[in-house]
């Protein structure tokens, strides 16, 4: 399979100042741009099947992550008060364009984050269903009436946008756990600050170029890079109203004790393994096939990967071909 080399793409630029070798930048993506970044400090970006640097990512600047909530602030106004039809036609253009360019996602992917490109489409398929059900937005956000709850008295509630929102995603699923996070958020009527892992940034880049063809106004998407400082940034930015996150038990805690304390609504999800009960009466082999993938495959870095499996009764004797079966496993590139 050819792999993307990405530079000359709108989201990277191709640079050898200060590098001991030519690889492609990724830029931050700022008010409807495409901007390199002025940071002087990078982080490397390695394809896991080879090790070798594919491209690095900034951190970005404070003043760059200002500028990326400062320009979802700006864009909210128009935005929230977009029709409700509206913002739902620039998302079933979207999904169309995700599904167009699916395959070319995926390399990406594969590129960065090493799983098999199988994996890596179904990393796509996946954040796709979550845009086809945005465009259901019409139903989805119904309010309710309630007439003659009392004389001359009748209630009713509505759904509104909150304001600028921000994600911060993992780095096993680059293209689906984005797609869980602003495409909801934003048909509702909310501005998106997305913060990509900076090992894997590629796939989101792609998507957002995508976001900006299906018609998505500047500024309603904005996508910085970083590590703790960006996280820090999100946590405590007064003009962020909600966070989503999606990762280890360490960062989520820190990120929901930290965000909630300056007054945001935050949802996590964390820290999420299975454990598998074999009972005695199972399929041998097929519960043995399904074991070795729930476990190993994307070498277990899946949040529904099987860390624990308990066999019951006669099912323990299978344990040696477990074993087998795990030995015969090889980690190749994607």
């Amino acid at each position: 399979v050819q792999l993307p080399r990405r530079a000359g793409a709108p989201w990277t630029t191709s640079v050898a100042a200060s590098f001991s070798s030519s690889v492609p930048t990724t830029k931050l993506f700022i008010d409807g741009k495409f901007i390199e970044s002025k940071t002087t400090e990078w982080i490397d970006i390695h394809n896991p099947a080879t090790n070798e640097v594919v491209g690095r990512v900034p951190k970005a600047t404070a003043s760059e992550m200002e500028a990326a909530v400062a320009s979802c602030k700006k864009a909210f106004w128009n935005w929230s008060e977009t029709s409700v039809l509206s913002r739902q036609q620039i998302f079933l253009r979207y999904q169309q364009l995700i599904k167009d360019n699916l395959k070319e996602i995926s390399k990406l992917i594969t590129f960065e984050q090493g799983k098999t490109l199988a994996d890596a489409e179904g990393d796509v398929f996946r954040g796709l269903q979550v845009v086809e059900h945005a465009c259901s937005v019409t139903s989805l956000i119904l309010g309710e009436t309630m007439p003659s709850i009392t004389k001359d008295m009748d209630t009713y509630t509505y759904r509104l946008p909150l304001g600028v929102c921000a994600g911060i995603a993992p780095f096993n699923f680059p293209a689906m756990i984005p797609l869980w996070m602003f495409p909801m958020a934003m048909v509702c009527g909310n501005t998106f600050l997305m913060k990509p892992s900076e090992r894997v940034p590629g796939a989101l880049m792609f998507l957002a170029k995508l976001f900006q063809d299906a018609g998505a106004p500047d500024g309603t998407l904005n996508i910085i890079h970083g590590q703790h400082e960006a996280v820090n940034f999100i946590c405590d930015h007064p003009d962020i109203r909600a966070i989503s996150f999606v990762g280890s038990n360490q960062a989520g805690e820190y990120i929901y004790e930290r965000g909630s304390r300056n007054g945001k609504r935050v949802q996590a999800n964390m820290g999420a393994k299975n454990h598998g009960v074999v009972m005695p009466d199972a399929n041998k082999e097929n519960t043995l096939n399904q074991l070795v993938g729930a476990a190993f495959g994307a070498a277990g870095q899946r949040c529904m990967a099987l860390s624990t499996a308990i066999l019951v009764g006669e099912a323990q004797k299978w344990l040696p071909e477990l074993v087998d079966r795990a030995k015969k496993l090889r980690v190749n590139a994607g």
